[in-house]
């Protein structure tokens, strides 16, 4: 399937959303059909998977008929005995079991047929999904999809029909394309972005728009001693701990493979809980295996992750790439027991007013020796005094600041405000701070709501970031150390690299002669039009 189909294939769900959503709140209707989505994957997958396990003995789908029955129903109704034994090799193979019934072509089937059983059998799919697919890996992955909520309608019969109706016409845009796990996982992605574009502010909490995460994602990846060798042929591990749906997270992954590389374990913590699960799906439709990726859900300030709380410096894990778009100036309340935390205490504690840098010093923490962290930040955090000076100073004086770039403003959907990327190291070698500014109108794109980074924009960033060069007019400069303490250790962009327009230069005498001049012939025409009226009997002019 091409890119476009799969864009196209995006495009046509997000109609169907648009077209049944109705008075439903915009949120919960994103949850409902990214949760049908998912479990289309998961029934894809699983059937793929139950076709390669039982072989000659797999029905043949042409020989089974209409009444929405799948091979997999028909087998196990001829195979009662057999079915516990292939539920365990499926469990080791597939890693979840889904019962026949609540497979994606029996449930579009009920919807089509206006069956009054769907919702049942939707609400015991998603019940077994996460209490007895396997282990722990669905455990609360559709606690926020209530089936029985009256958002969907008063009462039950009330509630099914919609439900036919949404689930019909999700399956007829999905029929139209053979999808596959990287069709599905882009059509997810396309809808996370459309479902974001209409939330506002609270588009914040759960996506970073793709072209943004490309530029953090472009520069974790390359080497950490030196950007000029390229992308590195191993990560390790990477971590998001505000992971939101997670999209960012895969981008670093598929920047590593694209790249020829491999990547180890995937790391995310979200606290908002509906956000955590559209994130444990979005791995699962990326193909990202279970063993290859884990979310937490829980607060990274309060860092309430058992993992990271590890009190052995040799046994505290740590991260080849780190990366967040955390919220902006978030409000939270510091204590004299964080005051004591290991990631603050020999910086100080961000102000209540704004936690910014209290997320950064978060991820710094757990940055490996050897690793890149790029973090997506208000320009506050450049020039605010206060106790964020002190933090700044102390990270610069450390030389852990890399690099900081400007980003132009109204390029994401819950803020118009322009934001700056930093770029943090624990083996940065230069005795110097690379400056970019990318805010000029030179550097995006306007839209209709949203500015637009393309991939030219995007690609002189990471061209500049990966070359560091001494200057380029009006966009980049390498600032020594003496220089940015000079200026307090203020990091605003402009103090360093300014792309404003130059002032035309005015040549004072050569203006002033010209003016002599427009008011010589300001005269003569004056004096030859007094002529005229006398001539007339009219008073002259003055």
């Amino acid at each position: 399937m091409t890119e476009n189909d799969q864009k196209q294939l995006g495009k046509i769900l997000w109609n169907i959303a648009d077209q049944l959503r109705g008075s439903m709140n915009a949120d919960d209707f994103r949850d409902y059909m990214l949760a049908f989505l998912f479990l289309r994957y998961l029934s894809d997958n699983y059937e793929a998977a139950a076709k390669r396990e039982l072989r000659k003995d797999y029905p043949d789908p042409s020989a089974i008929g209409n009444g929405g029955r799948t091979p997999l129903s028909v087998w196990y109704a001829e195979n009662k005995k057999d079915v516990p034994g292939f539920e365990k090799q499926m469990r080791r193979k597939a890693h979840y079991v889904i019962k026949p019934e609540h497979l994606w072509a029996n449930v579009a089937h009920l919807a089509k047929t206006q069956s009054g059983d769907l919702l049942n059998t939707l609400q015991a799919a998603f019940k077994y999904i996460e209490e007895d697919s396997f282990e722990n890996a669905f455990h609360g992955l559709f606690s926020e999809i209530n089936l029985a909520s009256d958002k969907l309608g008063r009462g039950y019969e009330a509630r099914n029909a919609k439900l036919c109706s949404v689930v019909s016409e999700i399956a007829r845009g999905l029929a139209l394309f053979s999808t596959d796990t990287d069709t599905l996982g882009d059509a997810y992605e396309y809808l996370l972005d459309q479902f974001a574009a209409g939330s506002g502010k609270k588009a914040g909490e759960f996506y970073t728009p793709q072209r943004i995460s490309d530029i953090l994602s472009a520069i974790v990846t390359l080497d950490g001693h030196e950007p000029t060798m390229g992308p590195r042929k191993r990560l390790e591990s990477v971590l998001d701990f505000a992971c939101g749906s997670g999209s960012l997270l895969l981008n670093v992954r598929r920047h590593v493979r694209e790249a020829g590389g491999t990547i180890g374990k995937i790391y995310g913590q979200e606290s908002n809980i509906t956000t955590y699960n559209l994130a444990r799906m979005n791995m699962l439709l990326h193909g990202v295996k279970d063993t290859e990726f884990e979310i937490y859900h829980g607060d990274s300030l309060t860092n309430d992750w058992d993992m990271l709380r590890e009190t052995n410096p040799a046994k505290v894990p740590k991260f080849d790439a780190v990366v967040a778009n955390p919220p902006f100036s978030y409000r939270w309340e510091p204590n004299e027991v964080l005051g004591e935390d290991v990631r603050f205490k020999n910086y100080g504690l961000a102000p209540k007013s704004a936690a910014d840098f209290a997320f950064l010093l978060h991820g710094f923490h757990y940055l490996s020796e050897q690793g890149v962290m790029a973090i997506i930040l208000p320009h506050g955090v450049l020039f605010r005094g206060g106790a964020e000076e002190r933090i700044r100073t102390k990270l610069l004086k450390d030389g852990h600041i890399d690099t900081v770039i400007g980003l132009p403003a109204n390029l994401f959907y819950s803020t118009g405000i322009p934001v700056c990327i930093l770029v943090l190291k624990r083996c940065k070698k230069p005795d110097d701070v690379l400056f970019i500014n990318a805010s000029g109108p030179e550097n995006f794109s306007k839209g209709k709501r949203q500015n637009v980074m393309t991939d030219e924009h995007i690609g002189r960033i990471i061209r500049t970031y990966k070359d560091r060069p001494k200057q380029v007019e009006k966009y980049a400069r390498r600032v020594k150390m003496k220089e940015i303490e000079a200026n307090d250790f203020n990091l605003n962009i402009s103090r360093y690299v300014s792309n404003a327009e130059d002032e035309v230069q005015i040549d004072l005498k050569q203006t002033h002669a010209a003016l002599v001049d427009i008011e010589r012939e300001i005269q003569k025409s004056k004096n030859a039009h007094n002529q005229f009226l006398v001539e007339l009997g009219l008073p002259p002019l003055p």
